[in-house]
């Protein structure tokens, strides 16, 4: 069963998840931090967004993933 969300759900997710990526870049992203330009969270809060956002539209299972890289049982 195809369990990827409506048009309305997937645009609400994805509106949440904008909301907290520009609340948490504000906080710890670029040029925050206790480093000289704060790259290194920003970069971190990036790919972990990208990953969500990918996850969101195409429907990823990462756990599925693992086992496609050898990693699972």
């Amino acid at each position: 069963m195809d369990e990827r969300p409506g048009c309305l759900g997937g645009l609400l997710r994805i509106a949440l998840l904008t909301w907290l990526f520009d609340f948490l870049q504000d906080r710890f992203g670029w040029g925050q931090g206790c480093s000289c330009t704060g790259v290194g969270c920003g970069c971190l809060l990036l790919l972990v967004f990208l990953a969500v956002l990918c996850s969101i539209i195409f429907g990823t299972d990462w756990t599925r993933l693992t086992w496609l890289l050898g990693w699972g049982a």
